[in-house]
């Protein structure tokens, strides 16, 4: 079954939010930027390409829900990181 998508496309979707969440790895860790500060970065950017996922021509409706995921998981290690940062796994 064939859904007009091409598998290139396929692996940008899953580039791209990797790639994001790299870059901002590194530029947080360059500029000595607080951990929670990172977290809260790299959730909104999984929100937005969860939500840019959702609203494509032929929607990626697993891609978008695991991204929507592990942004609230970000949120949370972010907030635990603000309030106790010993607690905070990494």
């Amino acid at each position: 079954m064939h859904n007009g998508i091409d598998l290139d496309v396929y692996f940008e979707i899953i580039i791209y939010p990797v790639a994001a969440l790299f870059i901002i790895e590194m530029i947080s860790r360059a500029a000595k930027i607080p951990n929670w500060i990172k977290l809260l970065t790299q959730a909104i950017s999984c929100i937005g390409f969860g939500v840019a996922y959702l609203l494509m021509h032929v929607a990626h409706w697993l891609t978008a829900g695991v991204l929507l995921a592990l942004a609230i998981a970000l949120f949370y290690q972010a907030k635990i990181s603000k309030l106790n940062p010993q607690k905070a796994l990494y």
